[in-house]
């Protein structure tokens, strides 16, 4: 009988009366790298915590090495061979990549100089070896996002995990870091580490897997080699039915200029200039991509558009109309839609129910109140007419939408932005950590408001999903649009090099 690496057998974990793995089998080799895919809540990420042990499973046993394993905290997990790199980064910002990667060590406090450089000179070692280059003095905070994964996957390594699983792990890269992280996979998969990745882009679980699990509810579907399967059948997998992911075909609709910006010059939080003159356009009918990698004034953008934040220089000019000064309210009347990076901080009140959530930007309005007094029967009746309309699946309109699926969150935000019929749609990542079905939904209803005459612009890090939609791509590196590509002629590794800053120029220049 083989032995596996890790054995998971009948886990079940319920959540009160929900029960979010039942009966859940699965299993990894050493030396290989098995992909997990399933819906949002389809029970993933539960059987993945209970392994690293941020969860503790109801029933069933786990086997590392064929030897039955008690896991009751990540402190047990990590003793046993197991890290896990989240999604969201576990690192503190202050502190250098080398003090995150050797904190909770007992001898950590005695940090003589020669301590110091020999863990340096460890961490760098253990880095080289697995092509993960990072500057280990300096602080997290200074790095890039694909640096700071880096840290995250050799503090996994240092501290002796050889079962590693990677949460999402290149929703925040360029296509020159998701292909340098494959990289490293398959040294970790060559040097007999078992490598166990969540994600839902196909592609790159085609490209980098040797095996597939398809969860579906809570329970396990199955389990295929990945040569012998194909996107169209794991996306049926996943859902339970066919799901189109084509890149979508479309006639030529642009009007006029909506939205024209020019020279625009925009300071973030900390005081470091976010956006350095950058210009762009978006008509109506048409659906404008921005790519780049986080950190490059995407968030500020956004933000300046729908009134969130002011602006030092340049100007903006709307419908044919100058902004002169940035106004909430005064983008909502504009016919301003946004559908924010996170949906649960900023675009959603996580403890209330659907009827307060959409009502958040029409209260006012003679439809929805008379005399400061909310018409509360029409307003629940309009409001199951949207989350009907829009397939929000919810137990009752009064369940808070933070127990809501991240795809029906989702699907609530927009409801609650495109019953307004806006002019244009300012969409941040909409489908980051959705499946394939909702991410499916979502793509829809842009298409839509697409064809209805709206503008889109839409600022993603997900470049499969702004070639499928997009009629242009734009691309934003250090606060400034470096390039443009149009949908018929737009070049997937081109794009990929403006994101990291590399002109076609300075490539060419590189190799002479």
């Amino acid at each position: 009988m083989q032995q596996y690496s890790v054995e998971m057998r009948g886990i079940v974990k319920r959540f009160g009366s929900v029960v979010a793995s039942d009966q859940v089998d699965f299993s990894a080799n050493a030396g290989e790298i098995h992909a997990l895919l399933g819906e949002n809540g389809a029970g993933k990420s539960t059987v993945m915590s209970m392994l690293s042990g941020v969860y503790r499973a109801d029933e069933g046993e786990i086997l590392i090495h064929g030897v039955p394993a008690k896991i009751r905290s990540p402190k047990d997990a990590a003793q046993l061979g197991v890290g896990m790199v989240f999604q969201n980064f576990r690192l503190v910002q202050s502190l250098t990549a080398a003090e995150n990667i050797v904190l909770g060590e007992k001898s950590s406090f005695w940090r003589g100089s020669k301590w110091i450089k020999r863990k340096h000179e460890e961490i760098e070692a253990l880095g080289e070896r697995f092509g993960l280059k990072f500057p280990v003095d300096r602080p997290v905070w200074q790095l890039s996002v694909g640096e700071q994964q880096r840290v995250e996957i050799v503090k996994t390594l240092y501290r002796g995990a050889d079962i590693i699983i990677l949460d999402e792990p290149t929703s925040v890269l360029t296509p020159g870091e998701v292909e340098q992280l494959f990289e490293t996979l398959h040294v970790m998969k060559a040097a007999g580490k078992t490598v166990i990745m969540t994600t839902h882009k196909m592609k790159e679980v085609m490209a980098s897997s040797d095996r597939i699990s398809v969860m579906r509810k809570g329970r396990m579907i199955t389990t295929l080699v990945t040569k012998e399967t194909n996107e169209l059948e794991l996306a049926r997998l996943m859902v339970g039915k066919e799901v189109s992911i084509t890149r979508q075909e479309r006639e030529e609709l642009a009007g006029e200029d909506l939205l024209v910006v020019s020279n625009l010059e925009v300071y973030a939080d900390h005081g470091r200039k976010a956006l350095d003159g950058l210009s762009l356009k978006v008509r109506s009918g048409e659906i404008v991509g921005v790519a780049g990698v986080a950190g490059n004034g995407q968030k500020e953008l956004a933000e300046v558009l729908t009134g969130l934040r002011t602006w030092r220089s340049g100007e903006i000019e709307f419908d044919g109309s100058p902004v002169k000064t940035a106004s909430v309210r005064g983008a909502i009347d504009a016919g301003i839609s946004h559908v924010p990076e996170n949906r649960m901080k900023s675009g959603l009140a996580g403890r209330l129910g659907s009827v307060d959530n959409l009502l958040f930007k029409s209260y006012r309005s003679n439809e929805h109140s008379r005399f400061g007094f909310l018409k509360a029967a029409k307003n629940r009746s309009w409001s199951q007419e949207l989350v009907h309309r829009f397939n929000v699946k919810t137990p009752e309109l009064e369940t808070p939408v933070q127990q809501l699926s991240g795809g029906n969150q989702q699907k609530l935000l927009f409801a609650r932005e495109v019953s307004h019929q806006p002019k244009l749609m300012v969409a941040v990542h909409p489908t980051q950590g959705l499946d394939v079905g909702a991410t499916a939904g979502v793509h829809e209803l842009l298409m839509e408001l697409r064809a209805s005459g709206s503008g889109v612009l839409l600022i993603s890090e997900d470049l499969d999903e702004l070639l499928q939609l997009s009629d242009r791509i734009l691309v934003i590196y250090n606060g400034s649009i470096i390039g443009e590509s149009d949908h018929e002629q737009a070049d997937r590794e081109q794009i990929g090099l403006l994101m990291a800053g590399i002109r076609e120029r300075e490539k060419e220049g590189s190799a002479v």
